[in-house]
């Protein structure tokens, strides 16, 4: 019993910890306070240790000797390679959820961009970032491939550490997702597929604009410490 205890308080520290990461607690780069969040949930340090054992092997933190555990910080080409890994697989869920969506799922969709329409007016990134989570992975659900959507669901995870400036272009990111809705609601396999590969595409092209203004962490560990922005 003692050992069942355990593993649900690790689970539930990992559940936890896994929804700060979602809704942006930490910046990529940042550092995680083992002993804070202990403090945070109220139970010991080893159960919370576990859970950034299982993170790290997501790949979302780091957990540098003699120094700390802190949010991964992607490359610049560690994020074109998701991009691109996203773009192929996102293209083929899309295919095959225009041929099996049902009502109730595009109703879901409607309303998740209708919640987006004022936030992309006033420039939330965090909320819009929340709600485009969301929005995918109904697309990710109604593809009907269950492996499919897993690796989707890990891509998009493995792409939260990704530090770029979207705000400017949020209003082509939602214009994307529209586009994406109407061939999904008229059952266009085509359109719903060439939708995502232009909002990916226009995703990369956008990272390799911002990388070459500047506007891309790149740290080398040391750094990362000493910059931190916990």
């Amino acid at each position: 019993m003692v050992k069942l205890q355990k593993d649900k308080l690790s689970n539930q520290a990992y559940s936890v910890l896994k929804d700060m990461i979602a809704n942006y607690r930490f910046q990529p780069g940042a550092r995680i306070v083992v002993e804070d969040i202990a403090r945070e949930l109220g139970v010991s340090r080893t159960p919370v240790w576990e859970a950034i054992n299982k993170l790290e092997k997501e790949g979302l933190v780091e957990n540098i000797t003699n120094k700390g555990v802190y949010m991964t910080l992607l490359t610049l080409e560690d994020a074109l390679n998701l991009y691109a890994v996203r773009e192929v697989l996102e293209s083929m869920a899309a295919r095959l959820a225009a041929e099996k969506i049902d009502d109730q799922m595009l109703q879901k969709m409607h309303d998740c961009l209708e919640r987006q329409r004022p936030i992309v007016e006033e420039r939330k990134l965090v909320e819009y970032s929340k709600i485009d989570f969301e929005y995918h992975a109904i697309v990710y659900e109604a593809c009907g491939n269950p492996f499919l959507k897993e690796l989707l669901e890990t891509i998009k995870n493995k792409m939260r550490p990704i530090n770029m400036h979207l705000q400017l272009v949020l209003p082509s990111l939602y214009e994307h997702h529209w586009l994406l809705f109407t061939a999904l609601e008229s059952h266009d396999p085509e359109k719903a597929e060439a939708a995502l590969r232009k909002h990916n595409q226009f995703l990369i092209d956008h990272l390799k604009e911002e990388a070459a203004k500047g506007n891309w962490i790149f740290m080398k560990e040391e750094e990362i410490i000493t910059n931190s922005r916990l």
